[in-house]
């Protein structure tokens, strides 16, 4: 397997592996694997995770602000990530053979408050943030005034006018950018940090430079997750209870598999 080796002095010595597309299926397998193994655990978190979804929609019902649900949950899926964390320390446990206990597995949850991985939880936010800004940006700029009351309004007003039309095709793009960027900073580095003790610019890096040197597989690996964590929005975020578990094991597989620590 050819691999490039990332020396960072006292640091882990990192390899960046080769990947192909059986790699990403075989992630994905062992996600499936690991959730049907620790059902409870995945349920857990990602009931916390479409909760938080429910929540947020419920909130800006409530503050007559329904026409951001949708930017909102199209957004909502960039920090599972490091929602997922607890599900990287699962099936990171079970390749190691250690005990998958509650007090374990959420002990070392609580423990990355502590560790670099906290400042990747803020790059996940700040860009969560950037996001949520764009929209309205956006809206002020094609919309003006014309922004409906509610969300059945806002649906055909973004469908069936010009000003809606650009809006959406202006908005995808941008989206689309911000969630390259976030995939390309975060799909390797916020298992990398679990795994080990490096610094979370060392880890961005090294996360960049395995989608740069894979771009195929990992741009597969992306589309796949963004196209089941869009469709599990449906009906109100109640897919992401099984998606994000699934999704979360199989980025620690692919994490594995992209990444040789020495």
């Amino acid at each position: 397997m050819e691999q490039q080796a990332l020396d960072r002095g006292s640091l882990p010595k990192l390899q960046i592996n080769r990947l192909h597309m059986q790699d990403i299926r075989a992630a994905f397998a062992d996600g499936w694997r690991d959730f049907r193994t620790y059902p409870v655990f995945g349920l857990f978190f990602g009931a916390i995770y479409a909760g938080g979804g429910i929540f947020i929609a419920v909130m800006l019902s409530y503050y007559h602000l329904p026409w951001m649900i949708i930017p909102v949950a199209i957004g909502f899926p960039l920090i599972g990530p490091f929602v997922a964390v607890g599900l990287y320390e699962i099936s990171r446990r079970h390749r190691l053979g250690e005990p998958i206990t509650w007090k374990a597995v959420l002990s070392e949850v609580f423990r990355q408050r502590e560790r670099q991985l906290s400042w990747m939880a803020f790059v996940v936010l700040f860009i969560f943030w950037i996001w949520i800004y764009q929209v309205r940006l956006l809206m002020a700029l094609f919309l003006g005034f014309r922004i409906p009351a509610t969300l059945d309004a806002f649906v055909n007003v973004v469908l069936t006018t010009p000003e809606g039309l650009f809006f959406l095709a202006v908005g995808t793009v941008v989206g689309a950018v911000l969630a390259t960027i976030l995939f390309t900073a975060t799909v390797i580095s916020m298992p990398l940090l679990l795994d080990h003790d490096v610094d979370f610019v060392t880890a961005m890096l090294t996360s960049m430079r395995t989608v740069f040197e894979n771009p195929g597989p990992m741009l597969a690996f992306g589309l796949t997750v963004a196209l089941v964590a869009f469709a599990s929005l449906i009906p109100l975020s109640l897919g992401l209870l099984v998606v994000l578990p699934v999704v979360g094991h199989a980025t620690w597989h692919l994490y594995r598999r992209a990444i040789t620590a020495s």
